[in-house]
């Protein structure tokens, strides 16, 4: 809708702004060219550069090669979801129990309209993997869970199943296999309906795709009806269709016993965050009317909405986020009537189709793809490379890496080991692990003599560890390879816990130790703190992908 048509405008631009986050949402990676954006939204240019740069202002999108990517902060609204629904916490610990006790992939979904949200996924590390992403949407007909949400839909549910047009499949559900919009007879998804209603489960022997089989179970709210579906997952490599329902079913069924119990004991929610205004405040003042302030201050009404299990008041939104109650209301009504957004006596809560806002692209993002950019703003300051790595046994192993253009400089690639008693980033890792680990690490091995200056005593070595641990950072001399200097901080997850560490690579001659500690370690570190917030926002309702 055009700024100055007869609705009140300053819903405007929240609601182009979330036309531009869809359309980013289901271009391959989540990124765009801002031409490419005015195509998908059929918006102007003008528009397109406002919502763009406010976006990019808060943190949702970033410039990558000319394109507008989608950013981890993004993943805050699908969060808000995710926390007022209570998924993470009443169905993540059980699925993932089940997971290690099947040594298969496990899914929960929810009914979304005449559709199927995954909001938990615990996959198998295999070379053949078979799993969704949180966020991703599935037609009901194509998909186990779906069967047992069709067993409780009214007829206007059905009326809306068949003004479904196929050639929307596509653009609704991307996870579907491309150019598939097949889907069965109306009476033939109600027997199928009414047979998962009957046996209390349901199957898909590869209606998805070829190959793929799975068994769902219900998960039920306090009334009885069903508020989830638990699903297992396979390959026909490993199971056949039956073979699977006999194998999973009765581990499934006491698993979702557990869920339904932990869904009605309810599971909390962090505090929302606090006086987001005064930060679109500060950004109007910086862009001008380059920023919509608006598209900020309902994106930020979104992201508060999961502070509450249940859903919040009008009042509580407003004092959340520090807005006027009528700016806050404007916000919850146009969220209200895009479907993000559903109301029931006086309190608004978010709706499944808030994780359409980048949420199946983003929750994939490893490690590695999370520290990318943060890596290339830090080597465009410092002009050296910088690389992020994870303890792997007696190694660190490589798994994000931006290079600096230089004659000289240090080339690895991702997936280089080396043993981490002789590198900055494995001191770094080494110092984060509990004492009783670190002590067994230390006596497991000797330690290669790699140069002469390589500490290879583990006395030596574990008194190093305690002093990393308390300065926060390591640097080491030539000890991997004459020459090589290099210096490293910890990322953290949202626990505090070390989980990977990044660093800067030099040569010896050119950058002395002090120069390194005094230009170099701050900058490192604002790295690794961004590096460490994309991180938390992710693992907020999801284990971070393996790297």
């Amino acid at each position: 809708m055009p700024d100055g048509s007869s609705r009140d405008a300053s819903v405007g631009p929240l609601e182009r702004g979330l036309l531009v986050l869809r359309a980013l949402s289901r271009a391959p990676g989540g990124r765009l060219r801002a031409s490419a954006l005015v195509r998908a939204t059929g918006l102007a240019r003008s528009p397109v550069d406002r919502i763009t740069t406010t976006l990019l202002r808060l943190g949702y999108l970033r410039e990558a090669g000319g394109e507008f990517a989608l950013a981890p902060p993004l993943l805050a609204l699908g969060a808000a979801y995710l926390r007022g629904s209570g998924a993470p916490g009443a169905f993540g610990p059980p699925a993932r129990a089940l997971a290690d006790a099947l040594d298969e992939s496990v899914s929960v979904a929810v009914p979304d309209g005449t559709g199927v949200r995954f909001v938990v996924q615990y996959t198998r590390r295999r070379a053949l993997s078979v799993s969704f992403r949180v966020g991703d949407l599935l037609p009901a007909e194509r998909c186990a869970p779906g069967a047992l949400f069709a067993a409780e839909w009214d007829e206007e549910h059905f009326a809306s199943w068949r003004l479904r047009s196929p050639g929307d499949f596509a653009a609704d559900f991307p996870a579907l296999p491309p150019g598939d919009a097949s889907r069965p007879a109306e009476p033939a998804l109600r027997a199928v309906a009414a047979q998962a209603a009957r046996r209390g489960w349901s199957l898909d022997d590869q209606l998805l795709e070829p190959g793929l089989v799975a068994v769902a179970v219900p998960v039920r709210d306090a009334s009885g009806a069903t508020a989830a579906a638990l699903s297992v997952v396979s390959h026909t490599s490993r199971h056949g269709v039956r073979e699977l329902r006999d194998f999973a079913l009765p581990r499934m069924r006491a698993t979702a016993e557990r869920m339904s119990a932990a869904l009605a004991a309810g599971t909390g929610a962090p505090a929302p965050r606090a006086g987001a205004d005064d930060l679109t405040a500060a950004a109007k003042r910086d862009l001008g009317p380059e920023y919509l302030q608006s598209l900020a201050r309902g994106l930020s009404v979104l992201a508060a909405l999961g502070g509450e299990p249940g859903g919040m008041t009008l009042s509580a939104v407003a004092q959340s986020t520090g807005l006027p109650r009528a700016t806050a209301r404007r916000s919850l009504l146009t969220l209200e009537s895009l479907g993000y957004v559903a109301a029931d006596a006086g309190h608004f809560r978010p709706l499944p189709r808030v994780l359409d806002l980048g949420h199946p692209v983003l929750s994939r993002l490893t490690l590695g793809e999370i520290a990318q950019p943060h890596l290339a703003e830090l080597v465009a300051q410092v002009g050296e490379s910088a690389s992020t790595a994870v303890l792997d046994g007696r190694d660190i192993r490589y798994v994000g890496r931006a290079a600096a253009h230089r004659v000289m400089s240090v080339a690895i690639t991702l997936g280089t080991r080396f043993p981490a008693h002789a590198t900055s980033m494995g001191r770094v890792l080494l110092a984060g692990l509990p004492p009783r680990e670190r002590a067994a690490w230390l006596g497991a091995a000797p330690l290669p003599r790699l140069t002469g200056r390589t500490v290879t005593d583990p006395g030596a070595l574990a008194r190093l560890l305690e002093q990393v641990r308390a300065d926060g950072f390591a640097m080491v001399e030539q000890e991997l390879e004459e020459g090589l200097r290099s210096l490293a901080v910890p990322v953290h997850d949202a626990e505090g816990r070390v989980v990977a560490a990044a660093n800067i690579s030099m040569h010896a001659g050119q950058t002395s130790a002090a120069q390194a500690r005094e230009d170099f370690l701050p900058r490192l570190r604002q790295a690794a703190d961004a590096i460490s917030a994309d991180i938390a926002v992710l693992t907020a309702a999801q284990d971070l992908p393996p790297a």
